[in-house]
């Protein structure tokens, strides 16, 4: 498979700007692999393909406000600082992303805020636009955080050409959220509402959670023709035991264990056992999953509708077919479905 076996035109009026008003509401494209048929349903709809015993796997990741704004000493110039990661607490280094990456260089300060109480020294490039930063603070590692959350805004993709309102704070999450460390939502998850939770778990299909702090390697584009030569940056993932062993109760019971996104899917292929169970782990991937792969821990997914010749798109072709996926991509642009983070969903079963 080449990269240019993923392209396809999609139409700016098929971006969500916004999410459905209720969650669960969104549309849902069901892909069903063994008969190559496609329904067309409401995410709610979901509940009716699972039964006791299933398993949902759910990335329970919480996106930080990593985007911030600052201004350069001397000029003042305006320049968008998007926080990455944490290099080191005790030292407060971070890896961000700078906009306009052009104008700043090593030695520079940049100051945010009224006050100006937080200010950044630039103190190495790591790529074109990417730059560590050392942020000087008079406060405790406490107060320096609670800063950073005060200063940030909910990091939309750039793609939402709106301003950011309050409300996206909590569009922008899902509800089963808990660990901070995230600079983009597992957007698979966003559809998910208590009410569905609820029900589901009702008719007993049980929740496995596992961690993986969505980075934004996972959507840098694909630059080469060959697939096999495109590095993905590495993601922190933790896979808890109890997680691994509710997914290998089910794997031994031929039950099914639903991904519920391409987070979750490219966690548990990273942590595969030699007889294709899922091992706890705690540490970094990088993997990339591309056609043809043999996947080992889900048999069915649910993601988003993904932008052309991404790694997204190129994992969830590489688990339905590609003809079929891009199949399915053609009618959903018929049918006039939403893409990307509040866009609508697809169930491959």
């Amino acid at each position: 498979m080449k990269l240019s076996n993923f392209g396809f035109n999609l139409p700016q009026e098929l971006l969500a700007e916004y999410p459905s008003e209720y969650r669960d509401e969104a549309r849902l494209m069901v892909l069903h692999r063994d008969t190559q048929t496609i329904e067309h349903k409401l995410f709610k709809d979901l509940i009716n393909y699972f039964d006791e015993g299933d398993v949902m796997m759910l990335n329970n990741t919480k996106v930080f406000p990593a985007r911030m704004y600052g201004n350069k000493e001397k000029t003042g110039a305006r320049i968008e600082v998007f926080l990455l990661r944490e290099l080191n607490a005790e030292n407060r280094l971070w890896d961000v992303l700078v906009d306009p990456a052009r104008k700043i260089r090593i030695g520079n300060k940049l100051f945010f805020g009224d006050d100006d109480t937080l200010v950044a020294e630039v103190i190495d490039n790591t790529t074109s636009r990417g730059r560590t930063l050392r942020f000087l603070f008079d406060g405790s590692y406490e107060e320096f955080r609670k800063k950073l959350l005060e200063l940030g805004e909910t990091p939309l993709p750039k793609y939402i050409k709106r301003t950011v309102e309050p409300e996206d704070e909590e569009r922008y999450q899902t509800i089963f959220a808990k660990h901070e460390g995230a600079v983009a939502a597992p957007t698979a998850g966003l559809h998910f509402s208590k009410h569905l939770m609820k029900r589901l778990e009702i008719k007993g299909v049980d929740f496995a959670e596992i961690t993986l702090h969505v980075g934004l390697g996972t959507f840098n584009p694909v630059e080469v023709e060959d697939l096999s030569k495109h590095k993905m940056d590495s993601e922190q993932i933790i896979i808890p035991e109890e997680s691994a062993k509710i997914v290998n109760n089910a794997i031994d019971h031929k039950k099914k264990v639903c991904a519920v996104g391409t987070t979750v899917m490219r966690s548990i292929e990273s942590s595969v056992s030699a007889d294709k169970h899922l091992n706890p782990y705690e540490g970094w991937t990088n993997k990339f999953i591309f056609p043809p792969y043999d996947f080992s821990i889900a048999n069915c997914m649910i993601t988003n509708f993904h932008t052309p010749k991404s790694t997204l798109l190129m994992m969830t072709a590489a688990f339905a077919g590609h003809d079929f996926i891009m199949r399915a991509y053609k009618e959903a642009i018929k049918e006039k479905y939403k893409f990307y983070s509040y866009g609508d969903a697809m169930l491959i079963l």
